[in-house]
């Protein structure tokens, strides 16, 4: 006779095996109840967007296919074509409420829903499902046309109303640009990593008290976004170069890229940098 520990052990494992095919079962009816709870609460609330989302999903094609949930497959398709109509119409009237608010703001929007752009180097994306609106990466927790508008005016402070004058602005890139060639010892108009350049140019713009004590609080931010755009902004003023007769020139690619805006306004990966005196070919 086997000893006891060695007995109870083997009966322990005999009824593991016995009941880990029922409790499967039974967390898998528990799951589909759980999914019907949340479908009847959004119902009450007349929640349609979480509605279409959850009526689409695998877990409702589940409950759909088992016959012992047949009589869901119905009500299923019925609440399901109610939200989907609900959402079409919300999209449609959010689309046209946040074309008229922006406007009213005095600014263009072009919509492609659910993506849509508002002056060069501002860009959303509505994400009815998670009730977010990104905007240059940066994610607003609604999809309140009111607040997306917001949202919107308050990068638009940032970006463009700020001073800007465009020769200014070239001539200090094409600065930076000559530095990099001086100190690292490079032929004029070798191209320049568009990294390795913006980094020397955000350093550029820092006060002498950063690098007297470089407390972040010192620190002059100066974001990608606000350097595409002010490159967009210099393409649009037609100066014709620096002070001194240089074009500015990029290189597409991927190596050490950043996305920037080219002079016909389209995000572009550049990854180099490079001015030519107007006489000099580009090599």
């Amino acid at each position: 006779m086997p000893e006891p520990n060695q007995f109870l052990e083997g009966i322990q494992e005999d009824l593991k095996q016995i009941v880990q095919p029922f409790q499967r079962d039974l967390n898998q009816k528990q799951k589909k109840a759980d999914f019907i709870q949340l479908c009847i609460r959004c119902a009450g609330r007349d929640d349609f967007l979480r509605l279409d989302e959850l009526l689409r999903s695998k877990p409702a094609e589940d409950i759909r296919q088992d016959e012992d949930l047949a009589s869901c497959g119905p009500v299923f398709e019925a609440l399901g074509a109610y939200a989907h109509e609900q959402v079409e119409q919300y999209r449609m009237d959010l689309i046209a409420d946040l074309t008229q608010q922006c406007e009213d703001a005095g600014l263009p929007i072009e919509m492609d829903f659910p993506r849509f752009s508002v002056l060069k180097g501002i860009d959303g994306e509505i994400d009815f499902s998670s009730r977010t609106t990104k905007i240059n990466k940066k994610v607003l927790k609604s999809i309140d046309p009111r607040r997306i508008l917001a949202a919107v005016l308050r990068l638009k402070k940032q970006l463009y109303d700020s001073p800007y004058d465009p020769v200014q602005f070239i001539n200090s890139l094409c600065r930076v640009y000559l530095e990099i060639l001086e100190k690292e010892d490079l032929p004029a108009g070798r191209p320049v990593s568009m990294q390795t350049f913006y980094l020397a140019y955000v350093i550029s713009l820092q006060p002498k008290t950063f690098f007297q004590n470089m407390d972040k609080g010192k620190f002059k931010g100066y974001s990608l976004d606000q350097f595409s755009v002010d490159l967009w902004r210099y393409f649009q003023s037609d100066t014709g170069g620096t002070s001194d007769g240089y074009d500015i020139h990029f290189t597409p690619g991927r190596s050490k890229a950043l996305w920037l805006l080219d002079p016909e306004g389209e995000l572009r990966q550049i990854s180099a940098i490079s001015f030519h005196k107007k006489q000099e070919s580009v090599s």
